[in-house]
């Protein structure tokens, strides 16, 4: 049901049936499809489309000329740039209907999508990771992985405040964010953080 305490544009066009949580804000000519389901304090920019089979947690700022298609969930506190690439199709034919193969793509607590990255369907994408301006993700990311590159490769950490971590890829070692006070500790090639 449609919480009535969201905004909308006059140009919006919200489907009968659309799930959408208090205080969110949908921009101009945005349309959002019947079955899908958005949280609550979300903002949707100029021209963005949300398909039926999407989930979209909490806190998620979608920013203009953004498709999010069915199989498609964002979880709370993900930052999607301008005009970032969503597919849920790994191989489209016009001629060829396979709206049955829909992959799912999943992009985790607070990950930022930068401008114009490409998404390809049937990924995961771990909580905090950062995905570079252009990018684009062909595989699963890592949480607080630095992607930048076409197709993207991991160049790093990013902290869950948004600074570089200095660390390795791989290894052992411990960082502290100079911002928040957060500890992030390296086992192997997976990092962690203590206050998550």
């Amino acid at each position: 049901m449609v919480d009535q305490t969201f905004w909308s544009h006059s140009t919006a066009i919200i489907d009968e049936g659309a799930c959408i949580g208090s205080n969110t804000k949908i921009w101009h000519w945005t349309h959002i499809c019947g079955q899908a389901s958005i949280g609550s304090s979300c903002s949707f920019g100029q021209n963005v489309f949300v398909g039926n089979n999407v989930k979209i947690g909490n806190n998620v700022k979608i920013q203009n000329n953004v498709s999010v298609y069915d199989q498609v969930t964002l979880d709370d506190n993900v930052f999607c740039g301008p005009s970032v690439v969503f597919t849920n199709v790994y191989n489209p034919r016009s001629e060829v209907s396979r709206k049955h193969e829909y992959q799912p793509t999943h992009v985790m607590q607070g990950a930022t999508l930068g401008a114009n990255s490409t998404i390809i369907c049937g990924v995961s994408i771990g909580q905090y990771a950062f995905i570079g301006a252009g990018s684009v993700i062909t595989k699963d990311v890592k949480a607080f992985g630095l992607m930048l590159g076409v197709p993207a490769m991991q160049e790093g950490w990013m902290s869950a405040y948004g600074q570089r971590i200095n660390l390795p890829l791989t290894g052992q070692g411990t960082w502290t964010c100079p911002a928040t006070g957060d500890v992030y500790c390296l086992k192997g090639c997976e990092l962690s953080i203590s206050s998550i």
